[in-house]
């Protein structure tokens, strides 16, 4: 199968978080394949590590800064170290997060903030930093990670549905903010994605059978799937797309 060659991401200054691993990692080979230098930010370092072996060959080998992207000072230090690299910034995709299952009356107000900080916190401050970058080009690409999860009521996911329906408001309000600067914003909404983590902690051969006959498209969802998306509204190809939501969930939702 071949797919899409996108000009105008050549040379292009790409941030990926939570890149080294899953959705993010194919986000970051998808870019680096367009001929983009990429930086991914993450936590994971023998992930990380290895996936930066793996691309080394690339044009432009991809990146890797390890950042706790709960901690706002490192965020913005690593912003400055890839602005002082490459030049400048002209897409982020806010990709990081953690899908952790839990019982709502367990919650404490501890874990209900640190859960906001991996799910949502940072999507707004890697957007600040990477626009406060982008608005002196008068151009770039924000794409924030949603989740089918609060649109179907999936359950023991409170938390993080709570922060990924955020998202969708923080795209809106960023995009609005954000357009004046000709800065284009926008969430992308992956239905169940075959990652290794999401196979091995949450599916089994009855869950993939009931998924399946649930979507109009009875065809698992795999990280490049959702890459190619990322790319085409990071591409000048979508220069007018922005403050919208974009799913790839082969029709799970309202099915």
């Amino acid at each position: 199968m071949s797919f899409a060659i996108y000009p105008s991401l050549e040379d292009q200054c790409v941030v990926v978080t939570g890149g080294g691993s899953g959705i993010g990692a194919a986000m970051v080979e998808a870019f680096a394949q367009q001929g983009a230098r990429v930086f991914f930010l993450d936590v994971a370092d023998a992930d990380s590590q290895q996936l930066e072996q793996t691309l080394a060959r690339e044009r432009h080998a991809p990146k890797y800064l390890h950042c706790d992207l709960r901690d706002t000072a490192a965020i913005e230090q690593s912003f400055d170290a890839i602005a002082s690299e490459a030049g400048r910034i002209d897409v982020l995709v806010n990709n990081a997060a953690n899908d952790d299952r839990h019982q709502w009356d367990n919650v404490s107000a501890t874990y209900w903030d640190e859960r906001m900080a991996v799910n949502l916190r940072h999507q707004f401050f890697c957007a600040q930093a990477a626009a406060q970058r982008m608005r002196t080009q008068r151009r770039g690409s924000i794409i924030n990670m949603g989740s089918i999860s609060w649109h179907l009521a999936l359950p023991e996911l409170t938390l993080y549905m709570t922060a990924k329906a955020a998202i969708e408001g923080l795209t809106r309000g960023l995009a609005r903010d954000l357009g004046e600067h000709g800065i284009r914003v926008n969430t992308v909404i992956p239905g169940a994605v075959r990652t290794p983590r999401q196979m091995k902690l949450w599916q089994s051969p009855e869950s993939e059978a009931r998924l399946l006959a649930q979507q109009c498209l009875h065809e698992r969802i795999d990280p490049e799937h959702i890459a190619r998306m990322v790319l085409f509204l990071a591409s000048d190809d979508a220069a007018r797309c922005t403050a919208r939501e974009y799913y790839v969930d082969a029709g799970w939702f309202g099915a």
